[in-house]
Parts: structure tokens; C-alpha cells; sequence
């Protein structure tokens, strides 16, 4: 079914009666939860201007960025609302030890006891996981693809997806082949890092090009699954 998309401002998302909204934060690429905690209109106002998380501490009574004192700071790549507006998904790129305070990884770290529960059948959970990686990279997709098209409606001065949407269309087309050379020389190095920097700059690039064209992911969709044998 097809819907439109329908951005909301700031101000317009669901609070609750103390003016906060709550926040699951999960990893860009693997779809791991890391963290549960609130933001009000000023938080999320920050995270959308700074690109990492700020959060209200309801202990505290005061903002905080995550990261502030340990240093383990989240580089936000989007943000997501649910049907109700009234909760938030923020698919960030956790950086540092993690993103609990304890030091682990995940605020979820700890399993509760559930007798009667039954093991998942051998494989489910690499199912699992690669189904929230798909969902997750689905989500990291969609958001960029929403602010190239934002880009190419706006156009604002001094934004460098500006500059490749509506400059010369050889250099765009240049860019894309350097990038793609980038990605050969990271490989061809074998180093992990390196190569997921430059893919994700490949990938950048070419959802601009298809941006320029008129293109949706939808298109791209429809043209890998055509593929499927």
C-alpha cells in the first residue's frame, strides 16, 4: 500500500503530560537496541542540529548528551516516529566502549528467567539477526533517501548534496567513479574499516545520482528482486 510520507515538526510529535517522549536507540547496520531513554521538544531539537544524542534525565531534572563525560557519544544517522507519533526510533553509530553506563555494550545485557519459554529452532536466530540488520539498513536507507529529497527540493546554499544535484552532471557522474575506485583500494588492502568507510561513500553517491534521475528506492527494489532466481 502506498503511503505518504508524512514529517512532522518537532513540536508536533506526541508527548506525554510531563513534555518528554521516549527514545530507543539502535545501532545503524545491525539493528542491535542499545538504549531506552526520553527526550522533550529541546532534546530532540538538539540531536537534530548537533547529530548526536541529547536526552532529558528525569533523575536530574536537566538535557544531557550521551557521551558527555565517558566520551562514548552516538553520531545519529536517523530518526524515526512511530504510527502514533508518540515514540521515537534513533538509529545512531555508537562510538566508544558502548552505550550503557556499566560499560557494556548494550544497556541490555541482562536476560530474565522465563521457565516454559522454549529454545528457538537451530538457525532462528541468524534469522533473527539478519532480519533486524535488513530492517535496520532498510531504516538507515530510507532516512538518507528523505533528506536527498529534501535536498533536491530545497536546495540551501552551502550544503554539498546541493552542489552535486544541481551542478555540472559530469561531476557527479565523476565523483561516483572515483568513489568506486576508493572501494576497489579498500578491498584490495583487506581492511574492514577502510572498506565500510568508502562503501558507504559509494552509497551515498549513487542514491544522489538516483535522487537527480528521479529515481525512488522503490525502483531499486523492484530492479533487485527482478534479479532474485
Amino acid at each position: 500500500m502506498d503511503r505518504e510520507r508524512d514529517d512532522l515538526a518537532i513540536e508536533d510529535l506526541t508527548y506525554d503530560s510531563d513534555g518528554l517522549i521516549p527514545a530507543v536507540v539502535q545501532q545503524d547496520g545491525t539493528g542491535e537496541v542499545l538504549m531506552v531513554a526520553y527526550m522533550n521538544a529541546d532534546s530532540v531539537a538538539r540531536t537534530v542540529e548537533t547529530g548526536l544524542t541529547w536526552f532529558w534525565s528525569r533523575s536530574r531534572g536537566r538535557l544531557w548528551q550521551k557521551g558527555e563525560s565517558s566520551g562514548n557519544v552516538q553520531h545519529v544517522r536517523a530518526i524515526r516516529y512511530d504510527c502514533d507519533a508518540d515514540c521515537l526510533l534513533v538509529i545512531v553509530d555508537q562510538e566508544g566502549g558502548g552505550a550503557c553506563h556499566t560499560g557494556e555494550r548494550s544497556c541490555f545485557y541482562r536476560e530474565l528467567g522465563a521457565e516454559g519459554v522454549s529454545p528457538a529452532p537451530a538457525g532462528a536466530g541468524d534469522a533473527a539477526e539478519r532480519g533486524a540488520a535488513a530492517s535496520a539498513i532498510g531504516a538507515s536507507l530510507d532516512g538518507l533517501f528523505a533528506v536527498l529529497e529534501q535536498r533536491k527540493r530545497d536546495l540551501p546554499e552551502g550544503s554539498y548534496t546541493t552542489k552535486l544535484l544541481s551542478g555540472p552532471h559530469d561531476s557527479l557522474l565523476k565523483k561516483i567513479a572515483e568513489e568506486a575506485g576508493e572501494v576497489i583500494m579498500a578491498a584490495k588492502d583487506a581492511d574492514p574499516e577502510h572498506l565500510r568507510y568508502e562503501i558507504g561513500d559509494l552509497v551515498y553517491h549513487l542514491l544522489v545520482v538516483m535522487t537527480r534521475e528521479g529515481l525512488t528506492l522503490d525502483d531499486l527494489a523492484a530492479e533487485l528482486d527482478g534479479r532474485k532466481k
